[in-house]
């Protein structure tokens, strides 16, 4: 087993048979690579999970997943605590390099549900292999000792810690205890609020990310780009550019013109010295009204409802949206005769390797991608635009770079939520929901002649979300009988996985047609839906925002209550908002109450915190954060004009519930959107007396 460090303060291990080769400045482990005697247990499934203790007394599980601020680390190292006995201070997850084979597949909400198993089986096993080291240690029977604390105990007060029975440990085959995970009701980590096992490290500047790495050579990096979507370089000028001081080299690539320089602000105003003529995007003659127009015309029609029944009907659109993660993409990549170098933070670490080896022109063995935290993503890592583009670049300027790209890069050449067009009607009669139909027609990613086979020299990469058939969603309901169909335009514009994915308009939607109806049959929203809501977990998430909420309280005019609620991924999850909308055009979100049941909730707090977040992308998607297109560009370029909720848009009161259950997790990452945004939605609705139909509101 080969071991080095990506960074001073994060550990990298290697697959076997990968050559370590650490970043500059890099801290190698104590006595360079650890012996293979210190893994004490190897998981036998596709996540391929490998638990060491080492002599020091630190249990370390490297991860294949990225940690992008969800806390999936956190709750990684809960479940190996809870099934280890050991401290959950003395667990350490880093992040494992892309491998050849198993799960690396960071998304769909799945990471904390398909961990869950395979983890604790891995610790219980270690744990077994443990005792039984120090029963033979101390020649007594293994089910006399206990381990607590990182450390195995006799009943005649002996104690050995972990780490001095990891060699011996490793080499046991048949453990003389059970390897049986405990039982929930045993659970003394798992299901406890837990603190960020990275908390301080983020807040004090000690975790780092892909832009703090100092790899050998390695010179920042930016790129000049077309003013257009999928625009072309016809000629560029750049003497001035290279002219200028600390410019290393200036590279042309398919997306525009890079440059490599000594620091990032030599490479910045090298790039604003370069004269470049561009040919015009293939959108450069369409702007939101065209694409709004085709994407009504091509929603598919709706069936014909019963007859004898009355309609409600509603269409909605929803606006592009930016994924604007807070660290803005970085890549660093060094690309030598033979072999190539990558560290960036990935979902989908495995593809991208194999993407970039085909882009470079080299085998995917001779490929090592070292997988970093990320600040944000909510789906945006999934593709990896960035890291091909430095490989390119690094090929090309024959050295090591740096890549960053802009806000305005990201937000204007980047990945977005396609835009949308929503049919739906609900027909009811005789006081209930007799048929319920819903079409829908979203931008599908089209490259072809004209299209981003090139943007940025990326080929379209891993998610990109096209019109699905839509079994509605509103199977949530005893709603009569159910359909649905979806259509789509082909644009040549860069498509990417959203947080919630098509969920995310798909019910914001049904949910304020859920509403209007209720308002139609003359019944109370919430009442509504306690007597068609299908599921009994569902219902008892509703109840609890409603009771915690307090539902239909007596408010002031142009202030209101909303709910909505959603089920996906194996969990389900409602959501109650208040909402100021005294003035239409600036209403404010003053408090949100959200219940959910995921299962086993392994981090209760961070839980919350996913929660939470959810309610502010309802927020932002809703009332605020769209992007517009005007010929062929992008408008917005940063959070100065892409107006996603800040501080002061958030509400002052936010509170989530968490369901008990000890059932396996289900999946609870993007599972809030929906319901925040229709809540958000229905209480704008009810405030102002109107039928909000396209979002965010503010277009």
């Amino acid at each position: 087993m080969v071991y080095s460090l990506a960074a001073t303060t994060l550990t990298v291990a290697a697959p076997l048979g990968c050559e370590a080769s650490p970043a500059e400045g890099a801290e190698e482990a104590e006595g360079g690579a650890r012996p293979s005697s210190e893994v004490v247990a190897t998981g036998t499934d596709e996540e391929m999970l490998v638990l060491e203790v080492t002599t020091a007394n630190r249990i370390v599980v490297r991860l294949p997943r990225v940690e992008v601020g969800q806390g999936v680390t956190t709750a990684v190292a809960m479940m190996i605590a809870e099934e280890l006995d050991a401290r959950l201070a003395d667990v350490d997850i880093p992040l494992a390099d892309a491998r050849g084979k198993g799960n690396q597949f960071t998304g769909g909400s799945n990471s904390v549900s398909s961990l869950y198993g395979p983890a604790r089986q891995l610790a219980a096993t270690a744990r077994a292999k443990l005792v039984t080291a120090a029963a033979r240690r101390w020649h007594v029977p293994a089910r006399t000792l206990r381990t607590r604390g990182t450390r195995v105990f006799a009943p005649d007060g002996r104690t050995a810690t972990f780490g001095s029975l990891s060699r011996s440990a490793a080499r046991i085959t048949r453990p003389g205890v059970p390897t049986t995970p405990k039982p929930a009701s045993q659970h003394r980590v798992i299901g406890r609020p837990t603190t960020r096992i990275d908390a301080r490290d983020i807040v004090t500047g000690k975790a780092k990310y892909t832009g703090d790495l100092a790899v050998a050579g390695a010179k920042p990096t930016v790129v000049a780009r077309p003013p257009t979507i999928g625009g072309k370089v016809v000629s560029v000028d750049s003497a001035a550019a290279r002219a200028m001081p600390g410019v290393h080299a200036v590279v042309r690539i398919d997306g525009g013109v890079a440059v490599v320089a000594e620091t990032f602000h030599h490479a910045f105003q090298a790039r604003d010295a370069l004269k470049i003529k561009w040919a015009p995007g293939p959108l450069a003659n369409l702007s939101d009204t065209q694409i709004r127009s085709r994407l009504r015309a091509a929603v598919p029609k709706l069936d014909t409802p019963p007859s004898g029944s009355a309609q409600t009907e509603a269409e909605f659109e929803f606006a592009f949206v930016s994924h604007a993660p807070m660290e803005v993409l970085t890549a660093v990549a060094d690309v030598r005769d033979g072999r190539a170098e990558i560290w960036f933070s990935s979902q989908t670490p495995q593809s991208a390797r194999d993407d970039i080896a085909a882009t470079i022109g080299l085998p995917a063995s001779k490929i090592r991608v070292h997988v970093l935290r990320g600040g944000g993503s909510f789906g945006r890592r999934l593709n990896y635009d960035a890291a091909i583009e430095a490989a390119l670049i690094s090929k090309k300027a024959r050295r090591p770079v740096k890549l960053m790209w802009s806000r305005a890069d990201d937000v204007r050449h980047g990945r977005m939520r396609p835009a949308s067009h929503h049919r739906i009607r609900a027909s009811h009669a005789q006081g209930r929901v007799v048929a319920f139909a819903h079409a829908t027609a979203s931008v599908n990613e089209s490259s072809g002649k004209q299209g981003l086979s090139t943007q940025g020299g990326v080929r379209p990469a891993t998610v990109t979300p096209a019109a699905a058939p839509l079994p509605s969603d509103s199977g949530l309901y005893n709603f009569g009988r159910l359909s649905g169909d979806s259509g789509s335009i082909g644009l040549a514009i860069p498509l990417g996985a959203w947080r919630s994915v098509d969920s995310g308009t798909v019910r914001t939607a049904e949910e304020i047609v859920v509403d209007e109806v209720a308002r139609s049959l003359g019944e109370d929203p919430v009442a509504f839906r306690r007597t068609t809501l299908r599921g009994k977990a569902v219902k008892a998430v509703l109840d609890k925002v409603a009771t915690a909420g307090k539902w239909g309280r007596t408010m002031p005019r142009g202030h209101a209550q909303g709910v909505a609620v959603h089920e996906e991924y194996g969990s389900c999850v409602a959501c109650l908002v208040e909402i100021d909308a005294v003035d239409p055009k600036n209403p404010r979100v003053t408090k949100v109450v959200m219940a959910a049941d995921v299962g086993t909730a392994v981090n209760p707090r961070g839980l919350e915190a996913q929660l939470m977040g959810t309610a502010v992308d309802g927020i932002s998607t809703v009332l605020r954060a769209g992007l517009h297109i005007d010929k062929g560009a992008v408008r917005e370029s940063s959070y100065a004009d892409f107006h996603y909720a800040r501080q002061r848009h958030a509400p002052p009161h936010f509170e989530a519930h968490i369901m008990p259950s000890r059932r396996d997790p289900g999946g609870a990452g993007e599972l809030g959107v929906p319901a925040a945004s229709g809540a958000v939605a229905n209480a704008y609705a009810r405030a102002t007396g109107t039928k909000p139909r396209r979002f965010p509101l503010n277009f």
